[in-house]
């Protein structure tokens, strides 16, 4: 299993080209095993939207419906386990909500998190995927 962070799952269901080779190549390879979504990401992206920060090519529901529903895709609970992980975080991390949850949910489920974020990719306490 790996677990997509909130832009690289944004990324692979609009087929962006911000999405790394190496990460298309992990998704791809994952499809039949197992694509772990954070359900925090479904909040994030609804945010982003609800700022204008974020278009999607249809409305929230609709998008949601469809990218819940690609190959392999699973989406992820926000446990008690995952919540207390989230504050429990080895060392400095910073102090984004969503991405402490996000790499807690990776920790938890011992699995690589995909994802372009330097603050993430900089933490030493998770396995990640540029």
């Amino acid at each position: 299993m790996i677990v997509l962070d909130t832009h690289t799952w944004v990324w692979w269901v609009h087929e962006d080209e911000r999405l790394t080779q190496a990460q298309r190549e992990l998704i791809s390879a994952n499809e039949a095993d197992l694509i772990g979504v954070s359900a925090i990401s479904c909040w994030e992206i609804a945010k982003l939207v609800e700022y204008g920060r974020l278009d999607l090519s249809s409305p929230l529901e609709e998008w949601f419906n469809q990218a819940l529903n690609y190959p392999g895709v699973q989406l992820l609970a926000l446990t008690p386990e995952i919540a207390i992980e989230s504050t429990r975080l080895p060392d400095e991390f910073h102090r984004e909500p969503a991405d402490q949850i996000i790499v807690a949910t990776a920790r938890v489920y011992e699995c690589p998190l995909v994802t372009s974020d330097d603050k993430i990719l900089n933490y030493p306490h998770v396995a990640t995927v540029r």
